[in-house]
């Protein structure tokens, strides 16, 4: 997976995660707005990488141009939903995000309360294909909190996002 380069095809295991924003407060409790009146959320982490971005500049040492969480507030939607630092994006609500940059990441993850992703992390064995196999499905491993990696296929969907 190291070394991706955008709009190739990707094959990997992907770990899918359901992260519910939380309301945006200050420190006596009331909420933030945003200059248009709406609630702020917060998803508790921070992102870096982008196809505008050179990643031999990144000072986490990033072998690409994918979108990386670089950072994870302590007790944040972020931390609760299992989502890990160093955890690379590569999906969001539907948008490939292998093929975006820093700005339009920022904007994909800042416009809805809920976010369903699918990540790559290091240390995920990688797909294993047998030799001569025609594969007609998408097939990815998720890794919960707790316990043995759960199977998921889109022939036969089994992820059933637990809150």
């Amino acid at each position: 997976m190291a070394g991706h380069t955008a709009g190739e095809p990707l094959e990997c295991y992907s770990i899918p995660i359901v992260l519910e924003k939380e309301p945006d407060i200050d420190q006596h409790g009331n909420p933030i707005r945003e200059p248009d009146g709406k609630q702020r959320y917060r998803c508790g982490f921070r992102i870096g990488g982008g196809i505008d971005q050179d990643p031999s500049q990144s000072p986490q040492g990033y072998p690409d141009k994918g979108v990386y969480v670089t950072y994870i507030h302590d007790n944040s939607p972020a931390s609760r939903c299992g989502l890990q630092l160093h955890d690379k994006i590569l999906q969001v609500n539907g948008k490939d995000f292998t093929l975006v940059t820093h700005k339009q990441a920022v904007e994909s993850i800042r416009k809805k309360p809920v976010l369903k992703m699918l990540v790559y992390r290091k240390g995920v064995p990688p797909l294993q294909k047998p030799p001569n196999a025609m594969v007609s499905h998408t097939q990815f491993q998720a890794y919960p909190h707790h316990g043995q990696p759960q199977q998921y296929s889109t022939q036969q969907p089994q992820y059933q996002p637990q809150y």
